[in-house]
């Protein structure tokens, strides 16, 4: 069997030309690297696979490109642990399919995450399509003080305050490579060894906050977590997310629930966890108007 250092997997979901961009953006690199692209598709079934079948046919064909036909739509999680389960690769990089790949990325992580084995997972700096940082490439864990200050908005009045900017990390220069609590899901390099120890995705989260919670049991066993912006990314975000509208919010909302009972439930009292559980809920209902308001909005 050829050696494989990176298995590459991306989650298609109604987003054709998304992914046709993501996976040229690959394929258009000279890269020093051995891989596979495993790309798993939830059911789109708006003929987005079947042309990008077509498209990609010569790479299907030597298997650079493998394809996954799932039968429903089973989320962020499940549909990347597929993928990871048939991967032959060294390492893993969960990539989204909104992004692109800049320059020799993928190359540049991958060499830096195999010269330290107490690194857990890497993330290269994710940028949005207006140049700015997508912010949870490098964050802290949403604990409930961290929680609080962010939606007080503390962080952005103080950004330089370690004890105000812990969620977003935002006393860390996005231009230093740094030891993080947590990547974004857009784009993280595993090692196998460290899934084989930790295990994948935790299948509860359907499309938000397995990326965190990985991190977190990542961090438990004694690895690191790096932020490494020498290697960049675009991010267009959310593009396959806005197809239900109503399930994205409840899902955001539904992994805070999860994340929090999960991690943190058992190291609080009872008062903060009805806290806790109460702030996420009136956050869902204002967050549902919201949307419900502007959609009538625009009718």
């Amino acid at each position: 069997m050829k050696y494989i250092d990176l298995s590459i997997i991306i989650v298609n979901f109604k987003t054709y030309e998304l992914t046709k961009q993501t996976i040229n953006s690959i394929l258009s690199k000279n890269h020093i690297i051995n891989y596979e692209i495993i790309l798993v598709d939830n059911a789109s079934n708006d003929g987005s696979i079947e042309k990008i079948e077509q498209g990609f046919k010569e790479k299907i064909k030597t298997n650079l490109i493998k394809i996954i036909r799932n039968n429903k739509n089973l989320g962020f999680s499940k549909a990347n642990n597929i993928g990871i389960r048939i991967a032959k690769g060294e390492y893993i990089l969960v990539l989204n399919s909104d992004t692109v790949i800049v320059d020799d990325c993928v190359d540049k992580c991958l060499d830096y995450i195999k010269k330290d084995n107490k690194i857990g997972a890497l993330g290269c700096k994710v940028l949005l399509p207006d140049g700015k940082l997508d912010k949870p490439c490098k964050r802290g864990f949403p604990t409930p003080k961290a929680s609080l200050y962010y939606m007080l908005k503390l962080d952005k009045l103080f950004p330089n305050r370690k004890s105000f900017g812990e969620y977003n990390l935002t006393y860390l220069s996005e231009d230093d490579i740094n030891e993080v609590d947590s990547l974004v899901g857009a784009f993280m390099i595993i090692p196998r060894r460290v899934i084989d120890e930790v295990g994948m995705f935790d299948e509860d989260f359907f499309m938000y906050g397995e990326d965190i919670d990985w991190c977190y049991r990542i961090k438990q066993v004694g690895y690191k977590i790096i932020y490494y912006p020498e290697a960049k990314i675009t991010h267009f975000k959310g593009s396959s997310a806005k197809k239900k509208r109503f399930k994205t919010i409840y899902e955001f909302h539904r992994a805070m629930y999860l994340f929090y009972n999960k991690h943190y439930k058992s190291k609080y009292s009872i008062l903060t966890t009805l806290s806790i559980y109460l702030g996420i809920s009136v956050k869902l209902i204002i967050t549902l108007l919201i949307n419900l308001f502007k959609k009538q909005g625009t009718d």
